[in-house]
């Protein structure tokens, strides 16, 4: 079964490295944002697919990397490994913080905990005009080098991103099956049976709750290079909360159905904004028609008809 989904998962990269150069400029772009989107998803999946904790702060996580990249790159001209690394520490050491604080509690507290850390997040970046430049953002991030290849057209950059989507899949995958996620599945069942069992189940969820915050990082970091722009708006809840229903309309626990999630999601509100301002209300439509009708995701829904 894992051989057969990682050959799936081999033919789909391969096909869209080959589709790429035949692609006009704007869907090759929401490709690109849809695989950045992609990483952001799988890592929630982590926590709420895999560990059984609803998050409504991963745009934290995100928006910590992107921000750490934009003001490396326009104000100090940091390279792209410098940035990388930055980000994504950043937004790893901010995980590792907020967990300490979120993991104590279960259930809706731990969403609304979630919640308030993303805010408060949301509210240094709005706030903190000197570092942040407020609600004007940090513009003017220029696209990486890597090498002797210039990331600054759309079909090198696509490229850039497939891979490191292709690798956040390979690693998160290998997670998802090996002991530690097999013991956070458990946890996801019965807490209590586990801890009968004599698993550490606050440290099992804390380190994916870190875990789940580095690959969000990731997410960030690829953000900040393709929108050229990091502000307030990448932090907000609304992000977060488009991050939560790429899991669900995906399906939860499948690393593949977020993936999926985020591309229709991504897609969907491109075109859907074309003619109309009330994307807010189309995304919730949305999400309440997934919990009604398909409430295991699309993936789940496939796996329970091929039942």
């Amino acid at each position: 079964m894992i051989r057969r989904r990682s050959l799936y998962a081999a033919l789909v990269f391969a096909a869209l490295a080959l589709l790429a150069p035949a692609l006009p400029p704007y869907p090759l772009t929401l490709l690109t944002q849809a695989l950045i989107f992609g990483i952001l998803a799988m890592s929630l999946d982590v926590l709420l697919g895999y560990t059984g904790l609803p998050s409504l702060g991963q745009a934290a996580y995100f928006g910590a990397a992107a921000y750490a990249v934009a003001l490396l790159a326009t104000e100090r001209q940091v390279g792209l490994v410098g940035c990388a690394v930055a980000g994504i520490a950043l937004a790893t050491v901010t995980a590792a913080v907020f967990g300490v604080i979120a993991i104590r509690a279960t259930g809706t507290y731990f969403l609304m905990i979630t919640l308030a850390l993303g805010m408060v997040v949301w509210g240094l970046a709005f706030r903190w005009v000197s570092l942040t430049k407020g609600d004007n953002g940090v513009s003017g991030v220029p696209r990486p080098e890597l090498g002797a290849l210039d990331l600054t057209p759309p079909l090198p950059f696509f490229y850039f991103a497939l891979v490191v989507a292709a690798l956040a899949w390979t690693l998160l995958g290998l997670l998802v099956i090996s002991p530690f996620g097999l013991g956070l599945k458990g946890i996801r069942g019965s807490e209590s049976r586990m801890q009968a069992l004599g698993y550490n189940v606050w440290l099992h969820k804390y380190v994916a709750f870190v875990l789940s915050g580095t690959f969000a990082g990731v997410a960030g970091v690829l953000w900040a290079y393709y929108n050229g722009f990091v502000g307030p708006t990448d932090v907000q809840l609304v992000t977060s909360v488009e991050a939560l229903l790429m899991v669900a309309l995906g399906g939860p626990g499948t690393l593949v159905g977020p993936a999926i999630g985020a591309g229709l999601i991504v897609f969907l509100k491109n075109f859907v904004s074309v003619y109309t301002k009330r994307w807010l209300l189309i995304l919730g439509a949305v999400y309440i028609g997934v919990i009604l009708f398909a409430p295991q995701g699309i993936v789940g829904a496939m796996r329970g008809r091929r039942r």
